[in-house]
């Protein structure tokens, strides 16, 4: 019997909001981790494990062999999403990387926006530039996450396109959209105003004449922050 592959708490919240039967493109798949855990358990209908490099891809497809599933995987070489047309996937996952990088693929993505593909991104750094591209983009949010995975407390966004473009306010980038009811929130929270205690605190230190009055905005972002936790 082939052995069932698991996954890290990073990526099992990943696979978990993935739909039943989805057909999933995995970009900048790595080990191709999520596709071959889907796969093996008859969770989704096809998968494309796709990156920018073809070393990760071979890894992906080393993993797709020891696990039974190579049959199941295209494997595509591709920058983004460069190469997948928006027929080829109904849920898209882009994770694993910098907002800042989340947001140039889907800047190349036109597809994306149409509003019939799910998308599950995992920024690792830059998660409030992410939400914010997002909003004023047309993206809705239709859940959020949290996850502990090796000591880091990581923000999973679920959206969709084809909505109203809006601008978010600093904190709701900052501290999410729809985390409300995730039992870490007030964890999140916590770190998200001490960021902005610490960025205070470098811009006191500064001498650039703006300074002190981003110290301060900085200062009363946290504050308002922490208000919103006390209210949970």
């Amino acid at each position: 019997m082939t052995e069932q592959l698991q996954l890290q708490p990073r990526l099992r919240l990943l696979a978990d909001l993935v739909p039943q039967g989805a057909r999933l493109a995995d970009i900048g798949t790595d080990h191709g981790y999520l596709p071959v855990y889907l796969l093996q358990r008859g969770r989704i209908a096809s998968a494309i494990a796709a990156d920018i490099g073809r070393a990760p891809l071979d890894h992906a497809r080393r993993t797709a062999e020891q696990y039974g599933v190579e049959c199941g995987l295209r494997f595509l070489c591709c920058d983004g999403l460069c190469g997948i047309s928006p027929a080829d996937a109904d849920t898209v996952v882009i994770a694993g990387m910098g907002g800042e990088t989340i947001i140039a693929i889907l800047e190349g993505a036109a597809g994306t926006r149409d509003g019939g593909h799910t998308l599950l991104l995992q920024p690792m750094t830059k998660a409030a530039d992410l939400r914010d591209w997002l909003s004023v983009n047309g993206y809705s949010f239709t859940e959020e996450r949290l996850v502990w995975d090796k000591n880091y407390l990581y923000p999973v966004l679920r959206v969709t396109g084809g909505g109203t473009p809006q601008a978010l306010t600093e904190r709701q980038a900052l501290t999410g959209v729809a985390l409300e009811n995730d039992p870490l929130y007030r964890e999140y929270l916590t770190q998200q105003a001490d960021k902005m205690r610490r960025t205070a605190e470098g811009l006191r230190r500064s001498a650039k004449p703006d300074a002190q009055q981003r110290a301060d905005a900085a200062e009363a972002l946290a504050r308002e922050i922490e208000e919103k936790r006390d209210t949970l």
